[in-house]
C-alpha cells in the first residue's frame, strides 16, 4: 500500500486547499475521492444525513491510508423508493430526479478531470443512486476519451465490503439482506461507532413492512412502508457491531482503491 505523509486532517479536504496546493497534489499523482450520500429519513433515531455522513467518514478513513483528497460531499441523492427507504412518505427528505443527479455527478467528475486529476474515486452510499452513478461517470469519462485518467465507481458502502464472517457473527441466521436493513442494525451500529453523538438511541425501534415483494407499485400501497422508517431491528445495534462492520468497510475500500488506482498493474500502465 502506498504510504501517506502525515498531514493535518483538514489537508485531506480538497476544498481546504489553495489552488497552488491542489496543483501540487495533482503533480504528485494524488487521487481525489467524491463521497455521495442522500438526504432521506433513517427512522426516529438517525439523522437525515446518515448516508452522507457515512461516506464522508469512510472517505476520511481512506485518506489516512492512501494519497487521496476528499472532494466536498454531494449530500443529495436520487429519491428513495417506498420499499427501500420510505421515499416521500416522511418529511425532511430531498430526493433528486435521476437526470438532475446524473448531471450533477457528471459535471463534478468532468471538472476534476479538467483540473488534471487522473485518479478519481466516486463513492456512493445511497441505495437508489446505483447505476445512475456509473452512467454519469461514463458520460464524464467515456472510454474513447483521450488521456490516461481513470475513474473508479463504488456504488455501495456495505454491499460487498462487509465480510460474511462479520455478518454471521452479528446476525446469525437472522440476516434479512441488505435491501431490508435500512436504518436498522448496520447503519445504526456504524453511526454509534463513528458519530455516536448523532444517534438518538432512546428512540430506536424495531419495525418491518407488512409486505416486501420483489416488485414495485406506483403509487405504493401503504403496507410497503413502515410507520417509523426503520425496516428491521434497530434496537439490536451496538457500537461494537459498528466497530467490526466499519473495520471491514475501511479495509475493503482501501484495498480496492489502492489496487485499482495506485499499486495495481492497470494503474502502472496508465501512469
Amino acid at each position: 500500500m502506498k504510504p501517506v505523509k502525515e498531514t493535518s486532517g483538514t489537508m485531506h479536504m480538497l476544498a481546504d486547499l489553495t489552488w497552488v496546493e491542489a496543483r501540487e497534489a495533482i503533480e504528485r499523482g494524488a487521487g481525489v475521492l467524491v463521497p455521495i450520500g442522500a438526504l432521506e429519513q433513517h427512522g426516529p433515531h438517525l439523522p437525515l444525513s446518515m448516508d452522507a455522513l457515512a461516506v464522508t467518514e469512510a472517505a476520511k478513513a481512506v485518506a489516512q491510508r492512501l494519497d487521496v483528497l476528499i472532494a466536498p460531499t454531494i449530500s443529495y441523492g436520487c429519491r428513495s423508493k417506498p420499499l427501500s427507504g420510505g421515499g416521500p412518505a416522511f418529511p425532511g427528505g430531498v430526493g433528486l430526479e435521476p437526470r438532475t443527479y446524473m448531471a450533477l455527478v457528471e459535471n463534478v467528475v468532468r471538472e476534476l478531470l479538467r483540473s488534471g486529476f487522473e485518479r478519481i474515486v466516486v463513492l456512493s452510499g445511497h441505495w437508489e443512486n446505483r447505476q445512475f452513478t456509473y452512467e454519469a461517470v461514463y458520460q464524464a469519462r467515456q472510454p474513447d476519451d483521450e488521456g490516461t485518467a481513470r475513474v473508479m465507481v463504488i456504488e455501495s458502502l456495505y454491499g460487498d465490503t462487509v465480510r460474511k464472517s462479520t455478518l454471521d457473527e452479528i446476525f446469525g441466521d437472522d440476516w434479512p439482506g441488505l435491501a431490508r436493513e435500512h436504518a436498522a442494525i448496520v447503519e445504526t451500529s456504524v453511526l454509534q461507532h463513528v458519530r455516536p453523538e448523532l444517534v438518538r438511541a432512546d428512540r430506536s425501534v424495531d419495525d418491518a413492512q407488512e409486505r416486501f415483494p420483489w416488485w414495485d407499485v406506483v403509487p405504493a400501497p401503504p403496507e410497503f412502508t413502515t410507520k417509523t422508517g426503520v425496516m428491521w431491528k434497530a434496537t439490536r445495534a451496538t457500537p461494537e457491531f459498528g466497530r467490526k462492520i466499519w473495520a471491514d468497510v475501511v479495509e475493503a475500500l482501501t484495498t480496492a482503491i489502492d489496487e485499482e488506482l495506485f499499486s495495481g498493474s492497470r494503474a502502472h500502465r496508465a501512469s
